[in-house]
């Protein structure tokens, strides 16, 4: 979780999108529960669905989402 929310604010500071609230209204995402998952990682409402736009639409490494190897974001081709 704590790479996913990593991956969130370098989306963020690369001005991908404007911010937690743009990719849970994209992406269909409960807010509150994303927003309260963030503040208590032990909390227990973070879904995988909330990885998959990040690999699909922003580049994030899946492997690195995943494992912690490797970097990032995908290589650009």
């Amino acid at each position: 979780m704590e790479r996913f929310y990593s991956a969130l604010d370098a989306i963020i500071a690369m001005k991908k999108i404007r911010g937690v609230n743009t990719y849970c209204r994209l992406n269909n995402i409960d807010r509150r529960n994303f927003i309260a998952q963030r503040k208590d990682l032990e909390r227990g409402w973070f879904q995988l669905s909330w990885l998959h736009p990040m690999v699909k639409d922003y580049g994030v490494s899946a492997k690195w989402l995943l494992t912690g190897f490797g970097r990032m974001f995908e290589e650009q081709k």
